[in-house]
């Protein structure tokens, strides 16, 4: 019996460290997991980051996945989170996922992202120019408020001693994509033919589930949406975090893959 693939891609700040749990939950039922790490993020939080990190696109780290997945000989389940459930819808309408998995997913250009609770979520960029050249990362209270609101304050120091720094640039084309020339966020709904599940959090201040539902609504024709009334953005480590990724297997499952 043939193994299908499930490519796993991390959001902002993150690691391919963040899917140990899904990723035992999935290899336990049978799949073969590769969780990749993006461009200058493989590096010690306490370090400086690279440069370049600063003005690395969307579109460099969707050709960096593309590279990967060539390698796999055929189209993998991609599961992306936040940034990288965007990048997920990305590499889907280049046709290189047999079904993706978008947990709380940032928004592709065409929906407008911005809330009250997302302008709190990434203030300290937004108040320092140039942020869109710069690597960034998030202070200790923003990551609290914004992605790791379910947990107590000890587990969400433990997260965040982990986040890493994030492209400036990259941040600018999702929350800006209506002054971004590139396009770079921009995904063709029509090129997007895989199934696609889209899930939501109801507590997520980062990815409010007004904007999740909008992603599952521009891929209407393929997509199915589950919205968790218990869960926030850091969907697959709070609390609870093995109930969703059941859903995922059953949704899996059902769908023929």
């Amino acid at each position: 019996m043939k193994t299908d693939t499930i490519f796993m891609i991390h959001g902002m700040w993150g690691g391919a460290w963040y899917w140990a749990d899904y990723r035992q939950v999935f290899e336990e039922a049978g799949y073969r997991c590769i969780a990749t790490t993006l461009p200058y993020h493989d590096m010690d939080p306490k370090g400086v980051p690279d440069s370049r990190l600063g003005t690395t696109s969307l579109l460099d780290y969707a050709a960096f996945l593309e590279q990967e997945i060539s390698r796999l000989g055929e189209p993998p389940i991609i599961v992306g989170h936040s940034m990288g459930g965007l990048l997920a819808q990305m590499l889907s309408a280049r046709g290189l996922a047999k079904a993706i998995v978008l947990l709380t997913p940032a928004a592709p250009a065409g929906i407008l992202a911005i809330t009250p609770s997302v302008i709190k979520s990434f203030w300290s960029m937004q108040t320092t120019w140039g942020f869109w050249r710069k690597p960034m990362r998030q202070t200790f209270a923003e990551a609290a408020y914004s992605m790791l609101n379910l947990f107590p304050e000890k587990a969400q120091k433990e997260v965040y001693e982990k986040f890493v720094y994030e492209s400036g640039r990259a941040a600018f084309e999702i929350g800006y994509w209506l002054f971004d020339s590139k396009g770079a966020s921009r995904v063709d709904a029509s090129l997007v033919t895989c199934p696609v599940l889209v899930i939501g959090g109801t507590q997520d201040r980062i990815t409010p589930v007004s904007v999740v539902r909008q992603v599952a609504k521009k891929y209407k024709a393929v997509s199915t949406y589950k919205e968790f009334e218990n869960h926030a953005h850091w969907i697959m480590g709070e609390p609870g975090w093995r109930e969703v990724a059941e859903y995922i297997l059953s949704w899996l499952r059902t769908s023929g893959k």
